[in-house]
């Protein structure tokens, strides 16, 4: 079955950055999930993997507009430590997480205070050419909830 439109597809890959350095991988765990043609994934990727087929394997390297965008210079903010999420105790260069109004984004620490936090808004991998070594691992029709709600539901998906 190939990757199209309201497809959930499962998929393995290896994320590496211009020096080769691997900053994720989902090998030795569950294939990631996404809904296809919801703008659930990077668009460059998305627009990879579309019409590929379960088994296919492939590599496809992203300038950072078609990743996670280009670095923003001045793109910090002061927030309430209690809104950042991922750690009890924060340093500088951590990554945590706080809810927008778009969802979950990931944030830098850059100066830790009692009450609150100056974190840069950009994505950790913003700015950086990146290269996705991909497994298609499985495909399969979303059910109508899942199209619904514009995301995968089940395991390496959105759980509710």
């Amino acid at each position: 079955m190939s990757v199209v439109k309201d497809k959930v597809v499962q998929f393995h890959y290896n994320l590496t950055d211009a020096d080769n350095s691997v900053e994720e991988t989902t090998r030795g765990g569950a294939p990631m999930a996404y809904l296809h043609g919801h703008d659930n994934m990077i668009s460059g990727l998305e627009a990879a993997m579309d019409g590929k087929e379960v088994g296919d394997t492939f590599s496809v390297t992203l300038e950072a507009k078609d990743a996670y965008g280009e670095f923003l210079p001045d793109c910090e903010q002061r927030i309430p430590v209690k809104h950042l999420q991922g750690a009890k105790k924060w340093r500088k260069g951590m990554v945590g997480t706080v809810h927008t109004e778009q969802g979950l984004r990931q944030v830098t620490v850059v100066k830790v205070g009692k009450f609150m936090v100056t974190v840069d808004n950009n994505h950790p991998l913003a700015g950086k050419t990146l290269t996705f070594d991909i497994e298609i691992m499985g495909t399969r029709d979303a059910t109508a909830e899942e199209v619904s709600h514009g995301h995968a539901h089940g395991e390496g998906g959105h759980q509710h």
